[in-house]
């Protein structure tokens, strides 16, 4: 599939991201840059005015609603601007954005449905600057998430991704929670109608403007993962019918 066939829009979760935008915005290829969108969730910074000087079009949120929130705003913005793929990428410059046409491309090879940059995949996510217990507790996460699912991934936890139309025209995405756990969801609710995924290795940054969770919120991710791979199991085996796992247009 030609790339120049596809519109690709690029959108960018944002939250107090005034520091990192203009550099995560130089890394993005001059072919993808007339499609970008940001979505503001309720920043107490400048995001917003740093995007629209950017020439960026820019949707806000009212009040901090949280990253699942954002998410769903994104999506539902570049479906209304006719998006054929949708690459989710951090506007905290965590992520190199220069990579987006490897991230696209078994996507546009009709190879995959949703396509995720991978830290595992990109070795030395310890020397990249992860830290240990996040890195352990990843590992320990994506294995059990590979049991429940039967498919096998490198990690799921990973931010820098991209959707196929198709995908998010299938899955239900806008009933998922509003907080971290969305990213853990929408991959369930992928694998439980059949969708396809692969990865591409990447390199991520670790510095201080650079957003991540804390500890505490880390421990509720991962048993919000856990929980959420539990209801995809009991889903799977009929045990307990969970609609938010049903395909969207059923």
């Amino acid at each position: 599939m030609n790339l120049n066939e596809k519109k690709i829009i690029i959108v960018l979760p944002a939250y107090n991201a005034e520091k990192t935008l203009l550099r995560t915005l130089a890394e993005i290829p001059e072919e993808f840059k007339q499609n970008v969108i940001l979505v503001d969730d309720g920043s107490e910074d400048h995001t917003v005015e740093v995007a629209k000087n950017a020439g960026l079009l820019v949707f806000g949120h009212e009040f901090n609603s949280g990253y699942g929130a954002n998410q769903k705003t994104c999506y539902t913005q570049a479906l209304k601007m006719s998006a054929d793929i949708i690459v989710m990428l951090h506007p905290d410059h965590q992520y190199d954005a220069s990579i987006i046409p490897e991230l696209i491309q078994p996507i546009l090879e009709g190879k995959a449905d949703a396509v995720f940059g991978s830290r595992m995949l990109g070795g030395k996510p310890l020397e990249g600057g992860m830290p240990w217990w996040k890195y352990i507790a990843n590992i320990f996460l994506t294995a059990f998430a590979n049991i429940v699912f039967c498919r096998y991934l490198t990690e799921i936890h990973s931010g820098y991704r991209a959707y196929s139309r198709m995908y998010l025209e299938t899955v239900r995405f806008e009933e998922n929670n509003n907080d971290f756990i969305f990213d853990t969801q929408i991959i369930a609710q992928g694998m439980a109608n059949d969708l396809f995924f692969e990865e591409v290795p990447i390199t991520t940054r670790y510095f201080p403007e650079a957003s991540s969770i804390n500890f505490i919120r880390s421990v509720k991710y991962g048993l919000g993962i856990l929980w959420t791979l539990f209801l995809y199991f009991l889903h799977r085996k009929n045990i307990w019918h969970n609609p938010s796992f049903e395909r969207k247009n059923k």
